[in-house]
Formats: C-alpha cells, sequence, structure tokens
C-alpha cells in the first residue's frame, strides 16, 4: 500500500508495509507489475494539486520552474500520467517546408531571412503532387501529423499559392493524417477556410517572453502573434504554439512564455513545441551558446505541469542531445517529436535512430490519448 503526501511543491509518496498476498498463479504471460506511478490515489492528489487552470501567476510558475532539477521531473513525470492515458506513447510528426527561404522578417535566429546572408537559398513553392506524395512517405514511416511550413511574414494576397495549399490540406487529410501549417501570420477568413479544407492545427510561436521578444524580432509585434493565434482560435482550428531556447533569454523570460501560455485567453494551447536553437552561420545568433540538455528539460518538465492536457512537441535542436539526454526529456513529459532528416532548413535525427531509441525506452510512437476529454 501506499501513503500520499502533499507539500506545498512537492509530491511525496511512503510506502507502508502490507502482509504478503499468496502467490498469483503462474500464467504464460506475466502481468506487468504495478508501480507507484499507477496508484489511483496517487492520480487523484496529483489532479488535485495541479488541475487544468488558466490562473496561473508568473510568481507559481517560478515556483514550480526553480524546483530542484530531479524533484521537478519527478512531479511533471506524476502529472503526466495523471492526465495521458498511456506516457509512453510518443506522437511522431513530419515537418516539411513548402516554400523556403525569403522571408522579409527579421527573426535573428532565422536562416531563411532576406535579412541575412545565409546557407539558405529562396525556392517557389512545393507543387501539390509533391506535397502529398512526402506525407504519404510520413504516413508509411509512422507519422501521425504532417506539417507544412512556408517562409513568409504573412498569407496576405498569396491567392494561387494559398489555393494550391487548400488542395495541399484537403488531400493529406483524407490520407488520414493530422494536418498542421505554418504560414505567417493569417486573418480571420483565412483561418476559416484552412478549417474547412480540414486542416487540423495552426503553428504560430510568440518564441519568448513578451520582454525580451524585441531583442528577437522588430519586423512583427507580439500582439502580431497573439492576433494570429486568437484568428486561429475562432476558425476552431487547434493552436500548436512554443518557443525556442537559447536566444539569449535569461530564465525569467522562460518562466514569463510559460505563464503567458498558461494565461491564454481561450485556454491552453493543443501543442507546445520547446526547440533549442540551432545556430545558422550568418544570423545574429551564428555564435549563440548551445543549451543545456538541462535547461530544456527545465522548460519541458514546468510546461507539463503548468499545461497538463498540452502535447509537449520535443522539437528543432534535438540532434545535439544524447540518447540518454532525450531520455530525460520524455521522463520530463514531451510526448511529441518531429521525425525526418530535417525541419524546415536544419538538420534533425534519422528515423531509423528514433525508432532503436524508441525500441530501448519502451515508446509507442502513436498519438497520446488524453485520460479525460
Amino acid at each position: 500500500a501506499a501513503e500520499v503526501a502533499v507539500t506545498p511543491n512537492v509530491i511525496s509518496v511512503t510506502t507502508v508495509a502490507a502482509s504478503t498476498p499468496p502467490p498469483a498463479p503462474q500464467t504464460s504471460t506475466p502481468p506487468r507489475p504495478s508501480t507507484l506511478a499507477d496508484s489511483r490515489e496517487l492520480e487523484r492528489v496529483v489532479l488535485a494539486k495541479y488541475p487544468v487552470r488558466s490562473t496561473w501567476t508568473r510568481e507559481e510558475v517560478r515556483g514550480v520552474f526553480e524546483l530542484p532539477l530531479l524533484e521537478l521531473v519527478r512531479e511533471a513525470s506524476l502529472v503526466h500520467r495523471a492526465y495521458w492515458a498511456d506516457a509512453k506513447e510518443v506522437q511522431r510528426c513530419t515537418l516539411l517546408s513548402i516554400k523556403t527561404g525569403g522571408c522579409t522578417e527579421n527573426c535573428s535566429y532565422c536562416s531563411q531571412s532576406v535579412k541575412y546572408k545565409t546557407h539558405v537559398r529562396p525556392t517557389k513553392q512545393l507543387a501539390v503532387e509533391d506535397v502529398v506524395a512526402a506525407a504519404k512517405r510520413a504516413k508509411e514511416a509512422g507519422s501521425s501529423r504532417f506539417c507544412m511550413g512556408a517562409a513568409w511574414r504573412e498569407l496576405g494576397n498569396k491567392k494561387r499559392a494559398f489555393r494550391d495549399i487548400l488542395e495541399m490540406v484537403e488531400r493529406i487529410s483524407a490520407e488520414g493524417l493530422e494536418v498542421c501549417a505554418t504560414l505567417g501570420m493569417l486573418d480571420a477568413e483565412q483561418a476559416r477556410q484552412l478549417k474547412a479544407a480540414g486542416l487540423t492545427a495552426y503553428n504560430h510561436n510568440l518564441d519568448t517572453s513578451r520582454e525580451f521578444y524585441p531583442s528577437v524580432v522588430t519586423t512583427r509585434s507580439y500582439d502580431d502573434r497573439l492576433a494570429t493565434i486568437h484568428n486561429v482560435r475562432a476558425a476552431g482550428l487547434s493552436v500548436c504554439s512554443g518557443g525556442i531556447l537559447g536566444l539569449g533569454e535569461q530564465d525569467g523570460d522562460r518562466v514569463a512564455m510559460l505563464t503567458e501560455y498558461a494565461r491564454l485567453a481561450g485556454g491552453h494551447p493543443e501543442s507546445l513545441p520547446v526547440n533549442a536553437l540551432v545556430a545558422v552561420g550568418g544570423t545574429p545568433l551564428a555564435d549563440a551558446p548551445k543549451v543545456s540538455a538541462f535547461d530544456v528539460a527545465r522548460v519541458i518538465a514546468t510546461a507539463r505541469v503548468v499545461l497538463p492536457r498540452t502535447m509537449v512537441r520535443l522539437s528543432a535542436g534535438r540532434l545535439d542531445f544524447s540518447h540518454a539526454e532525450q531520455a530525460l526529456m520524455f521522463m520530463a513529459g514531451a510526448n511529441s517529436i518531429f521525425d525526418g532528416d530535417k525541419l524546415l532548413t536544419t538538420p534533425n535525427p534519422d528515423r531509423d535512430l528514433d525508432a532503436a531509441l524508441f525500441d530501448v525506452l519502451g515508446i509507442k510512437g502513436v498519438k497520446p490519448t488524453p485520460r479525460r476529454p
């Protein structure tokens, strides 16, 4: 048996001696031994301590964020198991750049900006057939969500390009895949048309805190980003929105960004990508120091606690982390990855390496199932 105790910041479990039960009859396939994480009593305590709410203050989020890392990971792991049917389920997503380079924004991390001289050269938008074929290959390789990215400040008046994208969405959705897109700023009507075509989710990252944001980009405001998120949500699309670590921000900025998501109008995002900066030559952040695996794990774990029903996606920069470091991130509550050899213009682990890692860790490459609606 187990007794559960709650302190202001930490849930603890004490094992209590119990009489030894009679041995179970032998079967050909022994049942999986139960663990403390399977305790329904413990689950009830976790749900009571960390309910889904949009009233988090920055001070409360900071209190979670500043827990000793191992305690924080333990808390996050318990929240993960309380809110998701199987914590071993991890969604595999594929991201394809359907229009590369030529973006007029000045995001200081981005290789696709026309403001900087990088290895990326502008290309035309990919043909519909090529994108649909790529989505079919992704499905065959085990992905359940296909994401399309275009390097634009905004969709604007790109009528022909938009018509092709609507066809891509419709045909990929018909393949049984979730479909996500990131096309820059959207107005309400464009969001509505994407929803009607079968789009599942729209990605539009806040990147960092409101306070630090002007140090990263000046061609688009923080409120511009929030306006697009509002349009996406109003159209009935799922919101995919996250941040980038390693832009020069401080811990306080990471706390502030997570608080923004915890208090997001309309509720928490459906998914939150956590990216580690992949520094690209020619950009202002080309020489930025790498983010540590512990920093990434801390952000993932805090996100899992304050956004318990949000899928937390371990995204760009994963190639820099060892399998052991990635295992820590899954323990901290990450339940989605991007697979394939490239994320837009930056390298990503090979699918075979991911499959081997999943096998070692006992991870199932399927979309996670919420325990409760």
